[in-house]
């Protein structure tokens, strides 16, 4: 099936690893522009290095934290510059660790909240110039299961997960009249460098793959196994393209057929 996004422009914050790499290697594939960005300028450079090689004149990488309003602002207008405007935006940085509420220290609860909420409000607010110009404007905010059904062991995730899914449907709304089209996508376990971080900071004993498997049974994954980062990917990339033209204030799962509630 042709997106019909060659030739337009998309931005990717997190294109360093996961998700955002599998989104980039795919929008690129499909003909589209992308700018993408990480905290770690050296990581990305090495991510992308000899990979597209014959698109590498229509990707942008760019060193910058989400959380800095100023630095993203400067990222979105340099690549609306380089790529002739933008058409989408799809925000999928942040990060985090195991917490609890009654362990959860106040830095954890401003990483989060910072990262993950702010980290989809800065990109989003700075493009809306270009935005508005493009005749199939899309955002797309990679937000987690979790922001519905929350996990006492990451709860500081969980909340600023479900503030991101409120800041959708608002987005959704006020944006629909100017033909800006928003949705949500919630990963459930997905197999990226993110989760195993996570393990790293949870300090458990168990292997790697022993531990996620725990988290696969108590989250109750009916395929019974993590998800993978290219799995995603078709997903972001359909949600950004002209074709999701009748698609807004949606969330679409990708969590193995996990999750309870009922919309």
């Amino acid at each position: 099936m042709d997106l019909k996004l060659a030739g337009r422009t998309v931005v990717v914050t997190g294109g360093s690893s996961g998700v955002g790499r599998s989104a980039v290697d795919l929008l690129l594939a499909e003909g589209a522009r992308v700018a993408t960005c990480a905290r770690d300028g050296r990581r990305l450079a090495r991510t992308w290095a000899g990979r597209h090689p014959r698109r590498h004149r229509e990707l942008y990488l760019h060193a910058c934290d989400v959380r800095d309003e100023p630095a993203v602002a400067g990222f979105i207008e340099e690549a609306a510059r380089r790529l002739d405007g933008i058409d989408a935006v799809v925000a999928n940085a942040g990060e985090g660790g195991p917490n609890t509420f009654t362990d959860a220290t106040p830095e954890q609860w401003q990483q989060d909240l910072e990262s993950k909420l702010l980290g989809a409000v800065h990109p989003v607010r700075a493009a809306l110039p270009w935005l508005r110009r493009s005749d199939a404007a899309r955002v797309v905010l990679i937000g987690a299961l979790i922001g519905r059904e929350p996990e006492p062991a990451l709860v500081t995730a969980s909340a600023a997960r479900a503030a991101l899914a409120s800041l959708a449907r608002s987005m959704a709304t006020e944006l629909a009249p100017d033909g800006i089209l928003v949705n949500t996508v919630s990963l459930g376990i997905i197999d990226t460098e993110r989760q195993r971080a996570v393990h790293s900071a949870s300090g458990s004993a168990e292997p790697y793959e022993q531990w996620s498997a725990g988290w696969v049974h108590r989250r109750g994954v009916p395929l019974g196994r993590m998800g993978r980062p290219e799995e995603v990917a078709p997903v972001i990339a359909l949600l950004a393209s002209p074709l999701a033209s009748y698609i807004s204030g949606t969330d679409v799962t990708v969590a193995g057929g996990a999750g309870h509630s009922v919309h």
